[in-house]
């Protein structure tokens, strides 16, 4: 089997794998490298998710990419406007021409000896078994399964004559004009349905076991416009960008030092957007403290008027069973419904949930320690992008790949082919990956790295921080171990194979 070989594969082409070919582009454009994307378009979540509404919840001047600025007037923008802006990204910077579609990653087996990644993929429909070479592995897959969402067992679910759909399979066809709709949940998802498909339902009813806390966001920012006026674009959009990252940071610094005050002022604006009658103690305040969980940005306060509106409203309880005809509470109340949408979450998977192999043995990424939270102990020359909870999901990957970078150019520089993260400090105790509660997060612990008590393993899920050791820390810190192991015969097949590799790009082209 002929193998085609690169220096780098990156593994998904979504919002984090274009902005990784982009970065690796720029800053190491002596390598190549190939991106793997398992569907046949490229957006990730943008592509993947068709919903009602379906919209960014970070305001896109920290979720777009720091080299490219985000053009369009709304700060939390639809999911079209996103994944044009993905495709846009590739097609300027010309990465997409390096995209495999349909090339669906599932075993990667390293080698010491050759220094290298043998990468086994399933590409086309038809499922063919292929395999790749590559020196380094970087995977953009995100966070969750894109087979199912999660979608608990509901008692008599079977006897309900409407329709049940999750949003990550949400068919096109579905008509709700008209209807009556149930929505099982208050995280992101739902809260950006719910005012979505009351425009034209019948009514709509978000059913809560507790609840969230959601703030309303203007969305459009009436200070990018001035900045916009009177600088040049690329100035305006930094300056923006760093003003929400500061926002972001001081808010949540806020938040965990001073919950109950951040409490009472969240809760505030909730009482002024739905009135002094609501029930606001009931369906709007939260068991848990500010940011225990992720917050829900509403675009100027489109679900509270969806609600002042009477197209929708809120109910708190635990479900007891479906009935023919919607759903029974415990407390005895029935809600009627045409239509169920379980905006119940998302299963939680870890390198896209290939199967993981370094010289021979099976790896469970779940036994290891996340290294700046981007490798992992005891895997070489792999890293993996995985956002912040507190903030944008970009502004961590973007430092992820910024340091894949400065790792692969120190290599090059000191002629190493192998960096190992390895904990040699018995002092370092292994914690929680993550510390949110967030249903999702809680059901995945058991499959997630876990951290260490103290840096380069601790997560500080904090910018600034992270920018320091990224962008300026040492990269031969003691830790990340680097090695020579390629002997001169690997290094001969390993040419012989790139060499093949841009030949056949070039006659493609």
């Amino acid at each position: 089997m002929l193998r085609e070989h690169f220096d780098v594969l990156i593994i998904g082409a979504g919002l984090s794998g274009v902005g990784a070919a982009v970065t690796l582009r720029r800053d190491c454009p002596k390598r190549t490298y190939a991106i793997l994307e398992a569907r046949d378009s490229m957006g990730g979540t943008w592509d993947l998710f068709r919903y009602p509404g379906i919209r960014s919840d970070s305001d896109m001047y920290t979720l777009g990419y720091s080299f490219r600025p985000w053009k369009d007037a709304k700060s939390l923008a639809d999911g079209a406007s996103i994944l044009k802006y993905i495709r846009d990204t590739a097609s300027e910077s010309r990465i997409d021409q390096h995209i495999r579609f349909q090339h669906c990653v599932t075993r990667a087996s390293w080698s010491s000896d050759e220094a290298l990644w043998t990468v086994a993929v399933e590409r086309g429909a038809q499922r063919q078994q292929v395999e790749f070479t590559c020196s380094f592995l970087f995977t953009c897959t995100g966070y969750y399964s894109y087979a199912e969402g999660y979608s608990p067992l509901f008692p008599g679910a079977g006897r309900f004559t409407g329709t049940v759909i999750h949003p990550q399979k949400w068919p096109t066809s579905l008509d709700y004009a008209g209807k009556r709709v149930i929505v099982i949940g208050s995280g992101a998802t739902a809260v950006t349905l719910i005012p979505a498909m009351a425009k034209s339902a019948a009514h709509v009813t978000m059913l809560q076991r507790s609840p969230t806390y959601i703030v309303s966001a203007p969305n459009r920012d009436g200070v990018v416009n001035f900045l916009r006026d009177h600088l040049p674009e690329t100035v305006a959009y930094r300056l923006v960008r760093w003003r929400n990252v500061l926002f972001g940071a001081a808010f949540y610094q806020l938040c965990r030092r001073y919950p109950l005050a951040i409490k009472n002022f969240i809760l505030s604006g909730v009482r002024a957007a739905l009135g002094p009658d609501f029930d606001v103690a009931t369906h709007f305040t939260p068991r848990y403290n500010p940011w225990d969980q992720r917050m829900c940005l509403v675009p100027d306060g489109d679900l509270f008027d969806a609600i002042k509106a009477g197209s929708a409203s809120v109910c708190t309880g635990e479900i007891e069973t479906f009935t023919e005809h919607g759903i029974r509470l415990k407390s005895g109340q029935q809600l009627k419904a045409d239509i169920v949408v379980t905006a119940t979450g998302l299963n939680v998977v870890v390198l896209g949930n290939m199967q993981l192999l370094v010289d021979g043995q099976t790896i469970d990424p779940a036994k290891t320690l996340s290294y700046k939270g981007c490798m992992y102990s005891g895997i070489p020359n792999l890293a993996s992008t995985f956002g912040y909870t507190n903030a944008s999901w970009t502004l961590k990957c973007e430092l992820t790949c910024n340091y894949v970078c400065r790792v692969l150019n120190y290599m090059e520089r000191s002629g190493r082919d192998m960096c190992l993260p390895q904990n040699l400090d018995p002092s370092v105790q292994p914690e929680t990956f993550l510390n949110l509660t967030s249903g999702y997060i809680q059901r995945a612990a058991e499959k997630l790295p876990m951290q260490g008590s103290k840096r380069p393993w601790k997560l500080y899920q904090n910018y600034f921080l992270d920018l320091l050791t990224f962008r300026f820390g040492a990269v031969d810190d003691g830790v990340l171990k680097f090695d020579t192991r390629r002997t001169p015969a690997a290094s001969e097949v390993r040419h012989a194979r790139k060499q093949l590799t841009l030949a056949a790009a070039r006659s493609a082209h």
